[in-house]
C-alpha cells in the first residue's frame, strides 16, 4: 500500500496551486499520448481518440473517445483549489523592521493551522508582452520556504490554550525579510519575483499566487496506514480522475471524461467553474466535431452519468459526537457515498444505487456519509453541476480528517479504492 500511495503523495507535492495541479495532469497526460486541444478553436476528433484541454490554467477537460462514440458518456469530476491564502496586488508592507506580505484568505482555511509553518508562494505571473490581448504566462515555484507567520509566545499571550480569535487581516501577514538599506520598501515582493524569474520588475503585470505549506506528503501511524499531506482536499480526487481515465483506457463506447475544475471551495460560481456553462459548451463542442447533431448530443448527454469526487468526514477520534449516529465513516474502510436529502450533494436513490453496484461488483469498501442535522456541512461539484447538465450524479470521496488545514489525514489504503472506483467507472 505504501509503493502504492508514493505516486500520490510526489503528485500532491507538485500540486503547490490549482495552475501546478493543471500542470501535473498535463505531463501525464502528455506521456500517454493525449493529444491537447483548443478551448476556443474548431475541434478535429477521431474514433478511439484521447485528449484534453487546458481552460484558463486551472481548469482541464481529458477525454478518451470510444470507437462508437455514440455510447453513454462518463463523466468523473474534482476540483484542483483548495483553502489557503493568497498575495494581495501591491503587497508590500513594513514596519518595526520587518518586511511582511498582505495576503486574502482563499475560502475557509483553518487559520491557526498556517501559523508556525515554513511556507512557499506558486501560481502564475503575467508579464509584459507585444500583443495586449497575448500577455505573457509563466507559472512560479519559490522552491523553498520563504515566509512565515509566526504565533505571539505565550508569556504575551496567556489565554490562548482557551481558544484565540485570530484577524485575518492583521494576524496572517507572513514575514517576508528584514528590512535594510538595500531592501525597496515599496516593491520588495515584485522585486523578489523578478529575479527568481529573470525578469524585468516592471515587465510584470499581475499575478495569481497561492501561499503553500512546503512540509510536503508523508506516512503515519505504527504501520504507515495514514498519510499526512497538504492539499488532500481536493489532490486525492484530481488524481483518481487521472489515473482511472488512463488505465480505463478507451471505451469501445462512448466517451469517457475527467473535468478537473477550479474554484470550488469559492463556490464554483466562475468562468471555469462547475457553477458556469463551460463543460455544456465543450460538449457540444466535442459532439458537433464526432457529427453529431444538436438533438443526437442532448439526448445523449441527458442519459449520461456523473460522479463527481471531493473528500467526506471521517469520524473525530475525540469528536465523535460531531459524526451522523448512524453513518460514521472511518478512514481506511473504503470510498464514502456522500448523500444529502436536501441537495449540498447529488443525491438521486437511483445513481446510488447504481454506484453500489458497480462497487459490489468490483469488491470495493464503501461507506456513506450524511451531515448530522445540527451540524450542516458544506456543498461540492455535484449538485452544481448537476444543476447545468441535468444528468444522474453521485458525489462521492475519500474519508479524511482535519479538513481545510493546512496539512489534513487520509487513510493510505482508500487511496487505491477510489482510484479503482474511477476506473471500473470508466471502464465499466
Amino acid at each position: 500500500m505504501k509503493r502504492y500511495c508514493d505516486d500520490f503523495i510526489k503528485f500532491t507535492d507538485r500540486a503547490m496551486s490549482a495552475y501546478h495541479s493543471v500542470a501535473a495532469v498535463k505531463e501525464a497526460l502528455d506521456k500517454e499520448g493525449y493529444e491537447a486541444v483548443p478551448f476556443n478553436g474548431k475541434l478535429s476528433l477521431k474514433k478511439g481518440g484521447s485528449y484534453y484541454m487546458d481552460i484558463y490554467g486551472t481548469t482541464l477537460i481529458a477525454f478518451t473517445v470510444g470507437k462508437k462514440p455514440e455510447g453513454r458518456l462518463h463523466i468523473a469530476a474534482a476540483h484542483t483549489d483548495y483553502p489557503c491564502l493568497k498575495i494581495k496586488p501591491s503587497p508590500e508592507s513594513t514596519g518595526d523592521g520587518y518586511a511582511k506580505v498582505n495576503c486574502i484568505v482563499y475560502g475557509g482555511p483553518i487559520y491557526d493551522t498556517w501559523l508556525d509553518r515554513p511556507l512557499g508562494v506558486a501560481g502564475r505571473v503575467v508579464l509584459k508582452s507585444k500583443d495586449i490581448y497575448k500577455p505573457k504566462e509563466v507559472l512560479f515555484d519559490s522552491k523553498k520556504p520563504v515566509l512565515y507567520i509566526p504565533n505571539l509566545a505565550i508569556h504575551m499571550n496567556r489565554e490562548v490554550n482557551k481558544g484565540v480569535a485570530i484577524n485575518p487581516q492583521t494576524e496572517l501577514m507572513p514575514l517576508a525579510a528584514v528590512v535594510t538599506e538595500k531592501l525597496n520598501k515599496e516593491h520588495f515582493f515584485t522585486e523578489y519575483l523578478a529575479k527568481e524569474l529573470k525578469v524585468k520588475a516592471e515587465d510584470i503585470l499581475d499575478f495569481d499566487l497561492a501561499v503553500y505549506e512546503t512540509g510536503g506528503g508523508c506516512y503515519v501511524g505504527i504501520n504507515d496506514e495514514f498519510i499526512s499531506s497538504p492539499r488532500i482536499d481536493n489532490q486525492t480526487s484530481v488524481y483518481s480522475c487521472l489515473v482511472g481515465l488512463v488505465k480505463a483506457g478507451v471505451p469501445k463506447a462512448g466517451i469517457n471524461m475527467s473535468v478537473f475544475y477550479d474554484n470550488e471551495e469559492i463556490g464554483s460560481r466562475t468562468k471555469q467553474g462547475a457553477d458556469s456553462t463551460m463543460l455544456s459548451l465543450v460538449l457540444d463542442k466535442v459532439y458537433e466535431a464526432l457529427g453529431f447533431s444538436e438533438r443526437e448530443a442532448r439526448d445523449i448527454i441527458l442519459d449520461g452519468f456523473t460522479v463527481s469526487l471531493d473528500v467526506a468526514h471521517a469520524v473525530h477520534p475525540t469528536h465523535g459526537e460531531k459524526a451522523d449516529p448512524t453513518n460514521r465513516p472511518v478512514m481506511t474502510k473504503g470510498v464514502v457515498l456522500k448523500e444529502d436529502l436536501n441537495q449540498k450533494y447529488a443525491t438521486d436513490v437511483f445513481a446510488t444505487s447504481v454506484i453500489r453496484q458497480l462497487l459490489n461488483a468490483n469488491e470495493i469498501p464503501y461507506q456513506v456519509f450524511v451531515n448530522r442535522n445540527d451540524v450542516p456541512g458544506g456543498s461540492t461539484l455535484g449538485s452544481i453541476s448537476s444543476s447545468h447538465l441535468p444528468m444522474l450524479t453521485v458525489d462521492m470521496g475519500i474519508p479524511i480528517l482535519a479538513m481545510h488545514s493546512a496539512r489534513e489525514l487520509m487513510g493510505a489504503a482508500d487511496q487505491e479504492s477510489m482510484d479503482k472506483t474511477i476506473e471500473r467507472f470508466f471502464a465499466n
